[in-house]
């Protein structure tokens, strides 16, 4: 069974930092594009960071490039996505994803985790 588990949200204050994790079990998980998607309650999902199969490439959002690095440990089937610096802005839902034919925001058919909240407040 596909499954993909996310943790590490939390409530943090503007300028602090926190580290998603994605678990997944059920599939070749080398073989995929591992994703973080993030999304506003009444607003469309926001694609935010990208890795290549085997971690040789990384794509990001402008808004998150240089506070946010996207990583992977291909021998325990999981990704991170480490953020730095947040701001009030970076409050959302987020959702890791993989895709096998690329990179960008995944569709319905893509694997989705369950979701995890992130809080920026003071």
């Amino acid at each position: 069974q596909v499954q993909l588990v996310e943790s590490g949200g939390g409530s943090v204050q503007p300028g602090g930092s926190l580290r998603l994790s994605c678990s997944a079990s059920g599939f070749s998980f080398s073989m995929y594009y591992g994703t973080w998607v993030r999304q506003v309650p009444g607003k469309a999902s926001e694609w935010i960071s990208s890795i290549y199969s085997d971690g040789s490439a990384t794509y990001y959002l402008d808004s998150v490039r240089g506070r946010f690095t996207i990583s992977r440990d291909n021998t325990k089937n999981e990704f991170f996505l480490d953020m730095k610096n947040l701001t009030p802005d970076d409050t959302a839902v987020y959702y890791c994803a993989l895709q096998k034919n690329g990179w960008g925001l995944p569709t319905e058919n893509d694997p989705w985790g369950q979701g995890t909240q992130v809080t920026v407040s003071s």
